[in-house]
């Protein structure tokens, strides 16, 4: 199973430096047309969206956070850092099954 980011530009250089592929998108359609591509793809685990991609689609986001499965879809911070009033992953897991980590 492979992994995709999609979102700012920065983080997509970043990550393919470490080989991981992505799509910079920093518009609505963009970000829902490199999420399409991506959920179309039958080899990818896991899609990284930077969280500054993430608000341009904050509905769709949040649908598949609660029903998506495979692909795992999971939100990180944009290069700027984490956005204000956004939980981070650690905070949601804790909050969800009361594990730190």
């Amino acid at each position: 199973m492979k992994v995709r980011v999609i979102g700012h530009p920065e983080a997509v250089l970043g990550f393919s430096l470490a080989g991981v592929s992505g799509q910079p998108a920093s518009t609505a359609e963009e970000v829902n047309q490199a999420l399409d591509d991506a959920l179309a793809s039958k080899d990818l685990g896991i899609i990284l969206i930077t969280e500054d991609a993430s608000r341009l689609i904050q509905a769709r986001m949040d649908n598949l956070k609660l029903h998506s499965t495979t692909p795992l879809v999971v939100e990180i911070p944009s290069p700027e850092g984490q956005l204000s009033g956004q939980s981070s992953l650690s905070e949601v897991v804790l909050r969800a099954i009361g594990i730190r980590f």
